[in-house]
């Protein structure tokens, strides 16, 4: 099965819509009505394996660590950090690489720094 994103709140939404632009049939949940204001990272993770999800986040700085606290007792559908300093064109691109050649399991309690 194809990989299923979901944009944590303080992802670029340009991203997303460049990805959804490119590409329409990628599944990108946007965090508005799924992420509630201010809700910490671990539950973001949580939330994000109850909706079977890879999280795509700029917290290159906590994010990594939650994580793998996270799965030393949970599976997780995966983790995909942007630094804020990678040109948008760049990170649309390697969403979609990601979204065309791998599966949802390949992704299973692994995270990954763009670029690849």
């Amino acid at each position: 099965m194809r990989v299923r994103f979901l944009a944590d709140a303080n992802l670029d939404q340009d991203i997303v819509a460049g990805v959804l632009r490119r590409e329409p049939e990628v599944d990108f949940e946007l965090p508005q009505g799924v992420i509630p204001e201010g809700m910490r990272d671990p539950d973001v993770l949580a939330l994000a394996a109850s909706l079977g999800r890879i999280v795509v986040t700029h917290d290159v700085r906590t994010m990594p660590g939650h994580f793998g606290d996270f799965i030393a007792e949970n599976d997780c559908p995966g983790l995909i950090l942007i630094p804020r300093s990678m040109p948008i064109g760049r990170a649309i691109e390697e969403i979609l690489l990601i979204w065309q050649v791998s599966d949802e399991e390949e992704w299973t309690n692994l995270f990954r720094r763009l670029p690849l």
